[in-house]
This record gives structure tokens, sequence and C-alpha cells, in this order.
């Protein structure tokens, strides 16, 4: 049985309802999927993304006017993330994927192209998306971007390269940001949504990945793409608002998925020791991994508690980029942490394919590259800190 962080949370019915759907579809469908999908490497499990969309979980966090569950506070969205991501943070990321591509079209959409992009997502079968942010030479400084829009009449054309885009090899539709003037940095930044199939558009092979390879990324490129200007979101400029806003909230869930995976390893660690004999006597009888696992369970509570904290605030309407970054960098090195020291716990089978706990070690890796290294967290960070002295 799954060990949830007591938080002190005061959740309705519904919410308690909701996020124990989640624990058992993440136990009766996605664990047992995992070492399967890590294996084919580079090919997302479409029957599980199915199963999941008939349960709403690929849709709940979208608003309940276009089709979406109405889930649109992040403290249950949080919940939600983290037990999906307690059965398998790689196929967990999967089948929450299509919020990323929500978050700019709700910010910065207007009525009509929300309605027109996001009630697909809505539907029985609704299709795979992606966000396309990242370049071959732009990472964490999204501000510096290269591909550019330049406006011919009623229509943009979009250059440039995108790399590491979720999703890629699937998705029908993609919100790419492109700047219409390099030299405005940020205030260049404009988004779009292209469709799968427009021409000049074309994605690459699947990089292969350490981990988290339910999720498949790929280099998009764009070769003089004609987009309708009507596929702009919001105003020219405005499109790295989208993004940090986007950005805020999507922190928030990367340090839930984190804290799923910690805590998915600290049970299986707590499992393990309680089998496994040395000298005549469980291991978890030997103080030094008795220790290690109250160290575990130790991160994996700070790191619940500050993503909810950092969700309550967001909730409320208040800043909460400082507190987005704080369960971000806490989260992901928890996660790195806790899976190393799980793998420690379960020694050289910790080391084979046996257990899960190398693949987990493995996914937790990415969690504190996404969507802003740890460092560009200690940034924002110190920044924050330094406006506040």
């Amino acid at each position: 049985m799954p060990r949830p962080v007591r938080d002190g949370l005061h959740l309705t019915s519904d919410q308690l309802d909701f996020v124990e759907l989640a624990r058992e579809f993440a136990m009766r469908e996605i664990r047992p999927r995992a070492r399967d999908v890590d294996e084919a490497d580079h090919e997302s499990p479409l029957d599980l993304w199915a199963r999941a969309a008939k349960m709403g979980f690929t849709s709940f966090m979208l608003p309940s006017e276009y089709g979406g569950g109405g889930v649109t506070d992040l403290v249950t969205q949080a919940l939600v993330t983290e037990e999906l991501c307690y059965g398998d943070i790689g196929i967990g990321n999967l089948l929450t994927s299509n919020g990323f591509f929500a978050g700019p079209v709700e910010a910065l959409g207007t009525e009509e192209q929300r309605g027109r992009w996001l009630s697909p997502l809505c539907g029985e079968e609704p299709p795979l998306t992606a966000l396309a942010v990242t370049e071959p030479d732009v990472g964490s400084d999204a501000a510096a971007l290269q591909t550019r829009a330049v406006r011919d009449g009623d229509e943009y054309v979009l250059s440039g390269t995108k790399t590491w885009i979720s999703n890629a090899p699937y998705a029908k539709w993609f919100v790419i940001f492109a700047t219409v003037d390099p030299s405005l940095r940020s205030r260049g930044v404009t988004a779009f949504v292209v469709a799968r199939d427009t021409p000049g558009l074309s994605v690459g092979r699947p990089i292969p990945k350490m981990g988290q390879r339910a999720i498949v990324s790929a280099e998009v490129v764009l070769d003089q793409v004609r987009v309708p200007a009507e596929n702009r979101l919001g105003e020219e400029g405005q499109g790295f608002y989208g993004m940090m806003r986007t950005f805020d909230a999507s922190r928030i869930l990367i340090g839930a998925a984190a804290t799923g995976l910690a805590r998915a390893a600290l049970d299986t660690s707590l499992a393990y020791a309680k089998e496994r004999r040395q000298f005549g006597v469980p291991i978890i009888e030997h103080q030094a991994v008795a220790f290690r696992l109250a160290e575990m369970a130790a991160r994996v509570d700070a790191s619940h508690l500050l993503t909810m904290r950092a969700a309550a605030l967001h909730d409320s309407g208040e800043p909460a980029t400082e507190e987005a970054a704080i369960a971000k960098l806490t989260a992901s090195d928890n996660a790195m942490w806790c899976t190393w020291a799980a793998v420690q716990t379960h020694g050289g089978w910790g080391y084979s394919r046996e257990f899960l706990v190398e693949k987990w070690m493995r996914d937790a890796k990415l969690e504190e590259i996404e969507e802003g290294t740890s460092d560009i967290q200690r940034l924002i960070i110190s920044r924050s800190l330094a406006r506040s002295a």
C-alpha cells in the first residue's frame, strides 16, 4: 500500500476520491508497464494513454467549459500528478503532458482559440500535443530564442529549429515560441499554434534518452512554415509572459512528479529492507540502512510539503515564482538522492534490472534538468533573496 505523506490538507470528498482513483490507476495500470516501456526505449504507450483518457487523467486539469475535468486548482493537480508518477514518473508525465500545451492557450488565447484547441483534448480519443521552446543553442535562457516569426500579410513565416521537444513524433499540434525580433529578447517572444501537417514542419528521429522513455523527444525543424495570423496566441511579444506563467505552474507540478518518484523509491526500499536478511536479521535492523530510510522519508516529506505550499500560493493568486523554484529544486534533488539510496539499499540487485530502482535513478536525473536546471532554480531564488534584502 502506497505511503501518502500526511500534510494536514483539508480536501473535499471529490478531491479525495479523485486522488484515490489516481493512486489505484497508478498501481493497477502504470506500475506493471514501467519496465516494458523503458525497454522499448522510444515508443510511448499509446494504449495506456487511451485508457487513461477514458478515465479523465489526460484532461482532468483542463477547464470544464471545454469538456475537461475542471480540476484547475494546482493543489489537486499536484496531488494527482504525484500519485500517477508514484506508479512511474515517465508514464505519469506522459499522461499529463497535454497540460503543458494547454497552458499558453489558456493564458493567451481568445475564447474561440481555447475552444478550437482545448475541446479536442477533452474528447474520448484526445490527440497528443507538444510545447516547443528549447533550441539547439538556447536552453534555460528562453528570452534568447532564435526561431524567427516574420509577418507577411495575414500570415507569419516561421523558420528555425527546436530540440528536445516532448511528444514531437506523436503531436497533432505544437505551441511554437518564436521571436519577431531577436534584439528585443523577451519582448519579442511570440507564441503560435502550428498543426503537425503544416508544409515545412518536419520532425526528426527520436532522441535516445537516459530515462523517462515513455515520453519520446525529437527535433522539430521549421522551414519557411506559413502560419495564419489567427493562430497567434495573444499579441506580438506576449509569448514570454505566457511561457513564464506556464513554467511557474509546471515547475510546481514537476515538484509533485519528483515527489511521487522519491516516494516510490522509499516504499520499495522499505519493503525490500524488511524482507532481505543479512547476518541473520532483516537489513532494516542494520543502523546504516535504517538511517538511510529515515533520511529518504524526511526528504520525501520535505518535497511534498514545499510543493503543496507553492501550489496553495499559486491558487491564492499570490506570486509564487520563488516558491515554485524552491519546490522544484528541493523535490528534484531529493528524487535523485532517494533513487540513489534505493539502489544502495538493494545492493547488487539495485544495480540489476531485477528491480525498478535502477530505472528510477535514471528517470530522476531529468527532473534536475527540465523546465530550468537546478542551477537556474538557485538563480531564481538568489535573485529573489537579493530583491528582498
